[in-house]
């Protein structure tokens, strides 16, 4: 599964180079982060990490769209058939290949693989108990202290930004 994101992220990262419009961009930004997260959250026994780092993301990727939307708005999406037939034809053709090559791995490692899932399954008890240390008592008071930091700030940040006060950019006439 994860060599299949992988494999699509790498596409993603090789149509990025290809684009002009930057709403295309972000869109491909976008999807490259939810990938990375869904590897991140196989990877890991908790999606804790994949979700802020999807959240932190999304919070620029908004930020960025705002400016985007300002400088690029009349501007028309070019689309290419021989792109997407492209595209197309190396997925089809890597999937053919992983096929094959998972296969060929499976006969040459068959005998490495409980050693390999005792060991994943060990990684997986490690991360539990590093993510339960977090919440119990020494860091608990500074985990509570950060949330409630953070929560300050975002009432802050919309207190700042409101919109009865005139808006956050002038007009050039």
């Amino acid at each position: 599964m994860n060599q299949i994101i992988m494999l699509l992220n790498f596409f993603f990262s090789m149509n990025f180079t290809q684009m002009k419009h930057p709403m295309t961009m972000g869109l491909t930004l976008l999807i490259q982060t939810i990938l990375i997260c869904l590897i991140c959250g196989n990877l890991s026994s908790s999606y804790w990490f994949s979700y802020i780092l999807f959240l932190i993301m999304l919070g620029g990727m908004l930020v960025l769209f705002i400016y985007v939307i300002s400088l690029a708005s009349n501007e028309l999406i070019s689309f290419s058939m021989n792109n997407f037939f492209m595209i197309m034809m190396l997925l089809i053709m890597s999937n053919i290949m992983f096929m094959f090559m998972d296969k060929f791995f499976i006969y040459i490692n068959n005998f490495d693989t409980f050693k390999t899932y005792m060991e994943i399954f060990n990684m997986n008890m490690e991360n539990e108990f590093n993510l339960m240390k977090l919440y119990n008592n020494p860091t608990m008071n500074l985990t509570l202290m950060l949330i409630n930091y953070l929560f300050l700030t975002l009432i802050i940040v919309v207190k700042i930004t409101n919109m009865s006060h005139g808006p956050l950019r002038m007009k050039m006439n």
